[in-house]
């Protein structure tokens, strides 16, 4: 009989995660109840948000306990259904986490219809990073037609997306990467107006040369210096949606050097900057709009994605582990 593979945390990790803070366990295949259905796991979604996660500080959603089993979002297919509407061969999406066999009730899953579109579509530019890169330019950043919107991470998941809407919406999209191949997906596959090497040298020099008009909407995905440059750079009345802080999720102590909390808050009084952090679980009665403005430009052509797929659970962590050091190209999934 086969068995449901699953990865847990083995231990809590002192800044950046190893293998060994992970563990791979054997159980039984769970069996469906009444009102449940039996899931088995083709794809998992990989995201920066899980390593948060890993930890025991206080946040926006509880940490998971060591032994517990690894969050994310899958897509499953039924095995077995005591639902109607359900049934066997179903592609749902659903947060399963890593393992390869999942029970779940009917309202934590959601019947998949992708309109033709690639099924994986669900888990990222139409899934939580698309709707997260929506909300955050357009409800918080609201860029106009010949503004400059800088994006960090921008070969990733949700700064694809934010770089090409942006440019849709007549704006100059400038975005920053890690590394000449990323740069030139940036630029070259996705129509960036320039993209920045966060890693070069000259890397403060490059960003004001491509910002010489200087920045009015900055959506923050990574933190750490390169947030620090591009608020140097910010105009008066720049908008800077706070989406995620990878660059930092990793350090064990305070950064080193002077306190620059009341520099900031000087550039943000001066500059009348509205600065706002969100969480794209406060935003889900945006995904309707969502869903139907995005899923039109996609099918069309107009926005452009990538997917970067490992093969096997086994090969998880490996992956994710890249992940949080860059080496990902477009969205992370793993292919069960």
């Amino acid at each position: 009989m086969p068995l449901n593979r699953r990865i847990v945390l083995a231990s809590r990790p002192e800044g950046l995660p190893t293998e060994q803070n992970f563990g791979m366990e054997q159980a039984s295949i769970p069996v469906a109840g009444p009102g449940q259905i039996l899931l088995k796991t083709r794809w998992l979604s990989l995201d920066p948000y899980m390593r948060a996660r890993m930890s025991a500080a206080k946040s926006y959603t509880p940490p998971i306990e060591v032994g517990g089993l690894m969050v994310g979002g899958t897509i499953g297919e039924v095995v077995e259904s005591n639902v109607p509407g359900f049934q066997a061969g179903d592609l749902v999406l659903s947060n399963s986490g890593w393992q390869e066999y999942a029970v779940a009730g009917p309202k934590s899953v959601h019947k998949l219809d992708t309109d033709g579109l690639p099924v994986t579509t669900a888990l990222g530019v139409l899934g939580m990073p698309g709707l997260t890169a929506y909300v955050g330019l357009n409800d918080i950043g609201q860029p106009k037609p010949g503004e400059t919107v800088v994006v960090s991470a921008a070969a990733g998941a949700v700064g694809s997306v934010v770089g090409q809407l942006a440019k849709l919406k007549g704006a100059r999209a400038v975005g920053i990467a890690g590394g000449a191949e990323k740069c030139a997906f940036v630029v070259d596959e996705l129509g960036f107006d320039a993209c920045v090497d966060y890693k070069a040298e000259n890397f403060k020099e490059a960003l004001a040369a491509a910002c010489d008009n200087g920045v009015d909407v900055y959506f923050d995905n990574v933190g750490g210096r390169v947030a620090d440059a591009v608020f140097d750079l910010l105009n008066t009345f720049a908008r800077v949606p706070l989406c995620g802080r990878i660059g930092n999720l990793n350090d064990t102590a305070l950064p080193a050097g002077p306190d620059r909390v009341p520099a900031l808050l000087s550039t943000i009084l001066t500059r009348r900057l509205h600065v706002q952090g969100f969480i794209v679980s406060d935003h889900w009665h945006r995904n309707d709009a969502f869903l139907e403005e995005v899923g039109a430009l996609v099918k069309s052509g107009q926005l452009r994605y990538r997917e970067d797929v490992t093969e096997g659970l086994e090969n998880a962590v490996p992956a994710f582990l890249g992940l949080l050091q860059g080496k990902n190209l477009g969205k992370a999934l793993v292919k069960l």
